[in-house]
């Protein structure tokens, strides 16, 4: 998707030159919105119990029939840990809270995405899948994928997750400097 107009009066937007990157600008005077791209996060759960990872089966494009971590797109002024916590919940009425970040993908593209895995600690509930964005859900062993259909990146995250050698970015609930409404991670 590409903005055409400006955001704050509706004025054009012109292509402008700021530190040897091609911006769109508002050519409304006075304005000075520029706007920075296109951006999403996405966010991924890993999920595990007894040795077993929580995937399910989408239904919907983009990878309808593929199985994956439980996950979705942040929303403006929720918390990241909030989203996965959100999104696992929806997706498979699985309760689980985030414990530390465990794997980042970088997508450049139209809009670019950023993706972040969340190792979660499973409290409670039973997968049932949502019946819209999943048909099927449930805890699945390594074996047991072997005859799924599961995507590439889950492949992936499953390893990382199978692996769980407690590395990853972890909430930081006690800064040492005070910096209110923002998401802290580190290692």
């Amino acid at each position: 998707m590409e903005a055409n107009f400006c955001l704050k009066c509706g004025s054009a937007l012109a292509e402008i030159d700021i530190d040897g990157t091609p911006r769109k600008a508002c050519a409304g005077e006075g304005c000075g919105f520029i706007h920075w791209g296109n951006y999403s996060i996405g966010v991924g759960a890993l999920v595990m119990k007894e040795g077993k990872v929580l995937l399910v089966r989408r239904a919907q494009e983009p990878g309808k029939g593929f199985w994956t971590n439980p996950g979705g797109y942040i929303e403006q002024l929720e918390p990241i840990q909030e989203t996965i916590k959100r999104e696992v919940y929806e997706e498979t009425g699985i309760v689980a809270e985030a414990t530390r970040i465990v794997a980042l993908r970088d997508q450049p593209r139209g809009i670019h995405n950023v993706y972040l895995a969340f190792a979660m600690t499973y409290a409670s509930g039973d997968p049932k899948a949502d019946g819209v964005e999943v048909d099927e859900a449930g805890f699945f062993s390594l074996e047991e994928m072997e005859t799924m259909q599961v995507a590439t990146l889950t492949r992936w995250l499953v390893d990382i997750a199978l692996s769980n050698n407690g590395n990853g970015l972890h909430a930081d609930h006690n800064p040492i400097v005070p910096l209110n409404g923002q998401g802290l991670f580190r290692i």
